[in-house]
């Protein structure tokens, strides 16, 4: 996501970064710059304008004039202007009513509220009894759509009884959500166009039943500057409490999200990033604000691994490393663990320092093209060969290549990473190996990292 703006904002940033000392016009021309990268990235009229007032008006005080670096000052005053349009605060869910409590969520049609509906079920599930419920009637199959999905997260669903009407559907599933001891009900309600008046009017009825906490708008930010009237519609003739921006994996001109928030007076409370029931992150303003200024968001990668790496899986591979043996097993292993983080131009672009290479990586494909080929590789062995690779030799390589669908190099390539990294781990080890590494790494655990890159990391 802000593939497009993190670049424009990072050609006008290495403007003035290199100069020790800014003039007024040095400002104005940077703060030109960015005027044009926000709007091309969709961020409505009114707030680039509001932005950038108030950014040249810090820009230009007395502190970033006779700083000793004037450049970084002024990215930091663009960064803390980003966070407070983001919203910082309020972006917790609100359970503070008694059980259960309900979400509605609400939107135009086809912006993803149903899958968003079981992604945040999925997401809750380990803390809240859930019960999902679908109002929409009026899409073919869309109840049905929802009852798949609780499925697959293992959620109840309200169970479909023909005909009825939202309205009744509401007053069921609240009875349902009280008698089955439901912490949480999730009502996912019918997509409709702002504009039409009876849809509306019902959703205002379904809200005066229900009184949730928590009245969600899914919007998708692939309709630019048309997500701001959406949010100013709905929250006019509904009220909404929090924003869920949908496809922001889709777009590098997700500009909605600079300004749907001033817009619509609500704080975005996720974000949707992926077609996965596990693709969606609880919003951080300030994470958002570091990836749009390309300094990438190790905390939420950091998180990402917690929520999806299997513990046992990792302590089993520490182990192995303890003890000098890696095998095949143990690198197919680390490959479908990194699969769960997202892709590698995800991770690339969370990363300080290499988000600016997050667009070639996405659109080569090349990191999971490659790791697509090398599973494949590993799968097409026998079990004696993933667990001693050195057998392999010329005939087994060329059935393991066919099987695979891939040339003999392609293997060739995949045995001479495993032996590079079966070194490592061995080294690592050994005492030797890991008294070398405590030496080196004594007094400061990112005493390995290269010049420029110890000051990127947060901890």
């Amino acid at each position: 996501m802000f593939e497009s703006l993190t670049n424009r904002l990072s050609q006008a940033f290495s403007k003035i970064t290199s100069r020790g000392v800014l003039n007024e016009k040095d400002i104005d021309e940077a703060m030109r710059e960015i005027r044009i990268a926000l709007l091309e990235a969709d961020v409505s009229l009114s707030v680039v304008k509001e932005f950038i007032a108030n950014v040249k008006t810090e820009a230009l005080g007395e502190k970033v004039v006779k700083s000793v670096q004037p450049g970084q000052m002024v990215i930091k005053i663009v960064h803390d202007a980003l966070v407070k349009l983001l919203g910082a605060e309020d972006t917790e869910l609100n359970f503070n009513a008694p059980a259960p409590v309900v979400f509605l969520l609400v939107g135009l049609q086809g912006s993803g509220k149903t899958t968003t509906a079981a992604k945040i079920a999925k997401k809750l599930k380990k803390n809240k009894r859930i019960l999902l419920a679908s109002l929409d009637v009026y899409r073919p199959a869309a109840q049905e759509q929802l009852a798949q999905l609780g499925k697959q997260i293992e959620v109840d669903v309200l169970p479909i009884v023909a005909g009825q009407k939202p309205l009744e559907i509401t007053k069921r599933a609240l009875d349902a959500a009280k008698n089955g001891v439901y912490d949480l009900l999730i009502l996912d309600s019918a997509g409709r166009l702002q504009i039409d008046e009876n849809l509306m009017s019902e959703l205002v009825d379904v809200k005066k039943i229900t009184n949730p906490t928590e009245t969600l708008l899914v919007a998708d930010a692939l309709i630019g500057q048309e997500a701001c009237n959406v949010a100013k519609e709905f929250n006019d003739k509904v009220g909404i409490t929090g924003l869920v921006l949908t496809r922001m994996d889709g777009t590098s001109r997700a500009g909605a999200a600079l300004s749907m928030k001033m817009v619509a007076g609500a704080a975005i409370k996720f974000l949707g990033t992926g077609e996965k029931l596990e693709d969606i992150e609880e919003f951080h303003a300030d994470r958002v604000a570091g990836r749009i200024l390309g300094q990438g968001d190790v905390v939420s990668l950091v998180e990402k691994a917690i929520e999806n790496v299997n513990r046992e899986t990792a302590e089993q591979m520490a182990s192995k490393m303890l003890k000098g043996s890696f095998d095949m097993n143990d690198m197919l292993s680390q490959m479908q663990q990194m699969k769960k983080l997202g892709s590698i131009g995800s991770i690339i672009g969370m990363l300080p320092g290499l988000s600016k290479f997050q667009a070639q990586i996405e659109e080569s494909g090349v990191g999971d093209k490659l790791m697509k080929h090398q599973e494949a590789i590993i799968l097409s062995m026998t079990k004696q060969e993933r667990l001693h690779p050195d057998i392999i030799k010329a005939s087994r390589k060329r059935r393991i290549a066919m099987g695979a669908g891939v040339e003999v190099h392609d293997v060739n390539v995949l045995l001479k990473s495993y032996e590079q990294m079966s070194t490592m781990m061995k080294k690592m080890g050994s005492i030797g190996g890991l008294a070398s590494m405590a030496k080196l790494l004594k007094g400061n655990p990112f005493g390995c990292l290269p010049k420029g890159m110890k000051n990127k990391f947060p901890f």
